[in-house]
């Protein structure tokens, strides 16, 4: 509800509105000095003929839509069609919308797991988040969700969209897709589940090149990571990290804040400029740094936004990291929530993010230090006479002579370090490129001590 002081204007401007229609019913269209005064004193404050407009409009449909409509649901929807009308992330968030929005910053919800948007008035996935029944039917970044349960999606909020896709767990629900260039639409039926999203997976791969797949900015993300790379340091050196936000929506702010921290020591993470004073808010790193010596390659594409943004932008303008794969998102809007009720809020763009070094995030994006499009490695053998098949060739005095039983010992050693990550390394040609550029640093660079060595 509004405060008193806000309310008591729009009311006496509702009130005289009012009174401007009733007398031109019954006389003409001119005001009385009375009136006038009226008018000029609260043109300051609200546009007096926009509300006239707006009452006249919110009396037609009360009395001559098709359908009756009560007072209550009229004033919900245009709350609705104001802030949607604004940017596409601010809304009304009423009772089940605004449960959605705790539950998603939790990281536990039910529905289908995907991260959404509207464009053109369709539903248009951002990222399917991992391991849900969304990303295991296949739904893709950028696809565009055309009809749900055989309803047309067109005409539907975002907020309705969304409702109608979560659900009990168990239950079913068919969704038709536009993607790219097929001339066809995409069929998937999908079984809604519980969706408990994991904000941080880690995994060692070969030549002790660390993986951190952040799937969600959360509560407790930050933490999380800092503790797996605590655990790879003291457990023995850490050649290089992968951190890979690929088709990661962003989430908590200090979350994002959290994990640059854990790379630098020094310097604006990143700051936001709005009109209210209140909302330009700057974040400072602090010597809370775990893992400020080890070389970062970031993975990002178009499926990165928000605060994946202002950790790649962040770690690219303190030189702490090649940022590498595809151009983001360009989500660089601030939204505010601003609880109206226990069971309602409105969503409001207040601000604008910018990196360390002034860039705008918004319809920009962050450009990667080195383009990667995403494709699967498909090597091919190449055959070669080298000196060593020529009969009579001259040995190599360099050469040491190695027993066969270490040789093997110590290819079998090889092979299980190599076969680990082979297999995500053939199909992700970005990730195979991230891992083969921090090899070639761990390579050049002198060999690394633990953490707690000094």
């Amino acid at each position: 509800m509004l405060p008193k002081h806000l309310l008591r204007p729009i009311l006496f401007s509702l009130g005289c509105t009012l009174a401007f229609q009733a007398g031109a019913e019954t006389a003409d269209d001119t005001p009385t000095p009375e009136q006038v005064k009226a008018a000029t004193t609260l043109q300051g404050q609200l546009p007096l003929q926009e509300l006239r407009n707006f009452t006249e409009i919110f009396e037609r449909i009360r009395s001559a839509y098709v359908e009756e409509i009560d007072d209550k649901t009229l004033f919900d929807y245009a709350i609705k069609g104001m802030l949607t009308s604004l940017d596409p992330h601010s809304a009304y968030l009423q009772e089940d919308a605004f449960t959605d929005l705790q539950e998603t910053t939790s990281g536990k919800f039910g529905g289908l797991g995907i991260e959404v948007g509207m464009e053109n008035g369709l539903i248009r996935v951002i990222t399917p988040i991992d391991d849900t029944p969304a990303e295991k039917a296949g739904i893709r970044a950028g696809d565009f969700i055309v009809t749900l349960d055989d309803e047309p999606v067109m005409g539907l909020t975002l907020s309705e969209a969304v409702e109608r896709m979560r659900g009990e767990p168990g239950s079913k629900i068919s969704l038709e897709v536009r993607r790219g260039d097929e001339n066809e639409l995409l069929s998937f039926t999908l079984e809604r589940a519980e969706i408990k999203v994991a904000s941080v997976r880690t995994e060692m791969m070969s030549g002790d090149i660390g993986y951190v797949r952040i799937t969600q900015f959360q509560e407790h993300t930050g933490a999380e990571l800092k503790k797996a790379l605590q655990k790879w340091t003291e457990d023995g050196k850490l050649n290089g990290l992968i951190l890979d936000l690929r088709n990661n929506p962003g989430g908590v702010l200090d979350a994002a804040v959290d994990v640059v921290d854990a790379f630098i020591s020094s310097g604006v993470i990143v700051y936001t400029k709005g009109r209210n004073p209140q909302s330009e808010l700057s974040f400072d790193a602090t010597s809370d740094t775990v893992a400020g010596d080890i070389p970062v390659v970031v993975l990002i594409n178009g499926g990165s936004a928000s605060a994946s943004e202002i950790v790649a932008g962040a770690l690219q303008d303190h030189k702490r990291a090649v940022i590498v794969g595809t151009q983001s998102f360009g989500k660089g809007s601030v939204q505010s929530v601003l609880p109206l009720t226990e069971t309602s809020a409105v969503k409001l763009t207040t601000a604008r993010y910018f990196t360390p070094n002034d860039r705008s995030i918004q319809a920009q994006g962050i450009v990667p230090d080195i383009l990667v499009e995403q494709s699967e490695v498909t090597p091919y053998e190449e055959r070669y006479y080298k000196e060593s098949d020529l009969p009579g060739h001259l040995s190599n005095p360099t050469v040491k002579v190695k027993n066969d039983a270490a040789e093997k010992t110590s290819a079998t050693k090889e092979s299980a370090s190599e076969k680990k990550d082979s297999g995500l390394l053939k199909k992700d040609f970005q990730l195979y490129e991230a891992h083969t550029l921090l090899r070639g640093v761990s390579i050049l660079s002198p060999v690394r001590v633990n953490a707690s060595e000094g």
